[in-house]
């Protein structure tokens, strides 16, 4: 795995991991990890299998959620740390509950950004999506092999300066938007026009992406997507309940994740901190780099001396 390490090898704060999400990069988590290392953490900040140098890894059902969270053990084991904070947004925040809540031992608390930790539902997320949003949406779209790839890598840079930016609505405009929008299409990482607002990325960290996805494409990140029916069978029977100090972290912009998708987690994760970040979209560590490192490490010194 291609790993970038920052802060002191043998840190006074606890060890922070850092998950990053789709389609992103351990680049995406760049001005928290330099906030944490100033505050003493020793930070760990993954390309995650499938991504960037790390690059594709193995077949399609490598990259189901179980198997991911072992990708995390192992480079703990390697960098010898016994216990740390894991940190996820997006896809990184289901791994990071999936973390918390099958290998609690090796954690000392998880925050999540924009996802939240629900229980297993009647059907996998695909179906779910599928059903509540219909056929268009993305993660229905993703399933496809080829598909994605063809959408996403059709010009890599001008896919991440549409879909990298603020976004344009607030959630009461965007439902008044139309019926199209609101099934989030998988042309929405093209960037729908009335979703659109402005850009948070320089033309070198477009570069970051586009060079990254240049060299591996896209098939190990959507294979992600592409597991969520393995996810959903793998979890029958685990429990739901998460011990873990936790923190969540939402932006009330969020199209994809909103606010409301954490409705009911404290009946689950008992020990739970939540936050809002105002006029902030689901890109939220990129775009409101300050807010999100000021609530990380508040709620890491009281929890974690």
């Amino acid at each position: 795995m291609a790993v970038h390490l920052s802060g002191p090898e043998h840190p006074p704060r606890p060890p922070v991991v850092l998950l990053h999400g789709f389609p992103e990069l351990a680049h995406s988590w760049r001005h928290q990890a330099q906030a944490l290392a100033a505050a003493g953490h020793r930070v760990v900040a993954p390309d995650l299998r499938g991504y960037g140098g790390t690059g594709p890894q193995g077949g399609l059902a490598d990259y189901r959620m179980a198997n991911l969270a072992q990708d995390v053990l192992g480079l703990l084991d390697a960098l010898g740390i016994g216990r740390a904070v894991v940190v996820g947004h997006d896809f990184g925040g289901a791994l990071a509950w999936t973390l918390a809540r099958d290998h609690a031992k090796r954690l000392l608390g998880v925050a999540s950004l924009c996802t939240p930790y629900t229980r297993r539902t009647e059907v996998d997320l695909a179906e779910t999506m599928r059903r509540t949003r219909g056929p268009q949406n993305y993660m229905v779209t993703f399933q496809a092999p080829g598909v994605g790839e063809a959408l996403l890598g059709r010009d890599i840079g001008q896919m991440f300066r549409r879909l990298m930016r603020r976004p344009a609505l607030d959630l009461e405009a965007f439902q008044r938007e139309s019926p199209h929008a609101k099934t989030l299409p998988a042309e929405a990482f093209l960037g729908l026009p009335e979703l659109m607002g402005e850009p948070f990325l320089s033309e070198a960290e477009v570069d970051v992406y586009v060079q990254a996805f240049t060299r591996t494409g896209f098939t190990g990140a959507l294979n992600w997507y592409r597991n969520l029916h393995r996810n959903w069978e793998d979890t029958e029977g685990r429990p739901d309940h998460v011990a873990l100090p936790a923190l969540m972290l939402c932006a009330d912009r969020d199209p994809y994740l909103p606010p409301a998708t954490t409705r009911g987690m404290d009946r689950i994760v008992p020990d739970l901190e939540r936050h809002t970040i105002a006029n902030c979209g689901h890109w939220m560590q990129q775009e409101r780099p300050q807010e999100v490192n000021a609530l990380l490490l508040d709620w890491l010194g009281r929890r974690f001396t």
